[in-house]
């Protein structure tokens, strides 16, 4: 199949037909975290979503819109980097009011290194896609489905659109405001300012890069350092 009959393929997709796909991996992740805490070693259960997470990304990246975007890549990827600073600095600014140093403890040197693996190079993977790559374009399209007074444009933005058909780089105030809010909802209520601050700052590198592998770099170079903050300096409570 010519590249040309993919892309072809790959708009005649409603989002409808795209929500597992791209939820999966995501609700996966959380299910892991949520349902089996407590209840198995962190180590297995990183474990756990090391193995089953990326088995669901390559399941279903046929459906995924493209990582790279008009711009060149590479440059992107330093774009990544950049904000991927700005976005740890941030992060840990808004978020250690908020806690103090009863709230963590060191991990194993295992479970570190395996939890350091996940945040940094599978969960900026799954979650880029999911809330810039997803979420972020189907509000897009119930807002402009809105403003054009379209009966119903929630259930017409999932049943009669396409995330395919979304421009490198489109936005609107409305697609921002809910996919930031949406992606500061996965977090725990104490993170919601900095998953806040963050979620921005995604949207912000995705308008201005018009790609996600931008955000995907940023989001693993953030996960990477605090990672490494936290066990250099002991503040385990971040993580």
């Amino acid at each position: 199949m010519s590249t040309s009959n993919i892309t072809c393929s790959r708009k005649k997709w409603r989002n409808m037909d795209l929500l597992i796909p791209y939820a999966a991996p995501y609700f996966a992740y959380v299910a892991f975290s949520s349902v089996l805490q407590n209840k198995l070693p962190e180590e297995i259960i990183y474990i756990m979503k090391l193995v089953i997470v990326p088995g669901l990304l390559i399941w279903a990246w046929k459906w995924y819109v493209p990582l790279t975007g008009p711009k060149n890549k590479w440059i992107s990827c330093l774009w990544g980097i950049v904000f991927g600073i700005i976005g740890l600095v941030v992060w840990c600014g808004l978020y250690a009011p908020f806690t103090t140093p009863e709230d963590g403890a060191p991990w194993s040197d295992l479970g570190f290194a395996l939890r350091l693996l996940t945040a940094g190079f599978v969960v900026p993977i799954f979650e880029e896609l999911f809330m810039r790559g997803f979420v972020f374009r189907v509000a897009l399209q119930w807002d402009l489905l809105r403003r054009q007074k379209t009966p119903k444009p929630f259930s017409a933005a999932l049943d009669e659109s396409s995330i395919f058909d979304v421009a490198p780089g489109q936005w609107t105030v409305y697609a921002i405001g809910i996919s930031t809010i949406i992606f500061a909802a996965g977090h725990v209520v104490g993170e919601w300012p900095a998953a806040i601050a963050y979620g921005f700052l995604m949207a912000l590198l995705w308008i201005l890069r018009k790609d996600l592998i931008s955000c995907i770099v940023a989001h693993g170079v953030t996960n990477i350092g605090l990672a490494l903050y936290v066990y250099y300096f002991g503040h385990w409570e971040l993580w």
